[in-house]
């Protein structure tokens, strides 16, 4: 350590030094804030934002050699450069295996979520099915829906209930036959079809 003194060479803590001291992030807070400080110096300048990680798998390793020439266990040439050699290849074909494991793993669990969704669909669909025959019965054992008090939900039947569509009177003709009825403008939808 430099002893405090005239001699010595004032670091940018001293009070006497001429240099500007270092500006340090010590919270998350002023470390943004510096970052951000940074970026609005030159807005001009392109952002380059970093990708998203991608997942390991065992196609994006390397592959294993083909030919290995030299076979060496984990003694041999203990002591010298070659067992680094070892530790090596041994730590990237663990690696290998670990995420083949990993796919296989992944692919099991699939494929056990697949076959239990498939078992709650089936379970639900017999449970509706169960309730709309029960319902269909309970139905059927009251005569239709024609005691209860609730309107029927059949739109294709004309509703018993509710305003009656006007009656057209029939026009008499003098020899007492049957005319033709006015014409009335019923509300609803006409289809035309093309012969």
């Amino acid at each position: 350590m430099s002893e405090p003194g005239p001699e010595s060479v004032p670091t940018s803590a001293d009070p006497r030094s001429k240099r500007p001291t270092k500006r340090r992030a010590v919270t998350p807070h002023s470390e943004h804030a510096t970052q951000i400080d940074t970026l609005f110096k030159d807005p001009s300048k392109e952002i380059k934002l970093p990708g998203a990680p991608r997942a390991h798998t065992s196609s994006s390793l390397a592959p294993p050699p083909e030919i290995v020439a030299n076979v060496q266990g984990s003694s041999a040439g203990a002591g010298s450069g070659e067992f680094h050699v070892y530790k090596a290849s041994r730590r990237r074909e663990y690696e290998r295996l670990r995420l083949m494991q990993a796919e296989v793993d992944k692919e099991k669990n699939n494929a056990d979520w697949e076959k239990q969704r498939e078992e709650a669909k089936r379970k639900d669909d017999e449970k509706t099915e169960k309730n709309r025959r029960r319902r269909e019965k309970k139905r059927a054992a009251r005569g239709g829906n024609k005691d209860s008090g609730k309107p029927s939900m059949d739109v294709d039947k004309p509703s018993t209930k509710g305003p009656k569509p006007p009656s057209r009177a029939i026009d008499q003709t003098a020899d007492g036959g049957e005319g033709h009825q006015p014409a009335e403008e019923v509300p609803g939808v006409i289809i035309h079809e093309d012969d």
